[in-house]
């Protein structure tokens, strides 16, 4: 019988993940996943609801909204929940992204890019909604090497950036098992299921 990790390596995971999740089971995965974009990058891969998917998103992408430097940044976040509600049209959800994706070209520093990939993928623009995290911490390390005064500070900067990323990679993956968690593993014993089920 398929295990999770074979649905994985089926679904072209990263080979960390794969080997992260190699012995549990779907529902040990979804309890102890460290990092919210490997459960949203999942959730997209079983095909869950995109309006479930698109509040999932907007909440992750709201965890790094202190970084973002352009109200059209926060708005994309404001109106993604509000479309997940049914309290906007799929059309201002496209607005609202592309005014994101605008912000990036007003700016020329990393945060920009940032703030725009984060409510780009709030807004459901995006096939990947975990850049948000690598952009807004890479401008982070990158802003705490610039103002480093020596070797030894830089280290210091780096490590606080690495810890800052790992403690939203965990607070997201926390958000994603109250909002996708039991849809997930709905999907996935579903597709487990049907697998097993050809096979015979």
């Amino acid at each position: 019988m398929k295990k999770f990790k074979d649905l994985l390596i089926d679904l072209n995971a990263c080979e960390e993940a794969v080997d992260w999740a190699w012995d549990k089971t779907i529902e040990e995965a979804v309890a102890e996943c460290p990092r919210g974009d490997w459960l949203l990058w999942l959730a997209y891969a079983v095909k869950i609801d995109p309006l479930v998917m698109t509040k999932a998103k907007a909440l992750c992408a709201n965890t790094v909204r202190h970084l973002m430097k352009d109200e059209r940044s926060t708005n994309a976040i404001d109106l993604a929940l509000r479309f997940a509600d049914g309290k906007a049209t799929q059309d201002e959800l496209d607005a609202a992204a592309y005014a994101a994706a605008d912000a990036a070209s007003d700016y020329a520093y990393a945060y920009a890019s940032a703030a725009a990939a984060g409510a780009d993928a709030a807004a459901y623009a995006a096939d990947y909604a975990y850049a948000y995290a690598d952009y807004a911490y890479a401008y982070a390390s990158a802003a705490a090497y610039a103002s480093a005064a020596s070797a030894a500070s830089a280290a210091a900067a780096a490590a606080a950036a690495y810890a800052s990323k790992k403690e939203n990679q965990l607070q997201t993956a926390n958000i994603c098992r109250e909002v996708l968690g039991d849809i997930i593993i709905s999907n996935v014993n579903k597709l487990l299921s049907d697998t097993k089920s050809n096979q015979r």
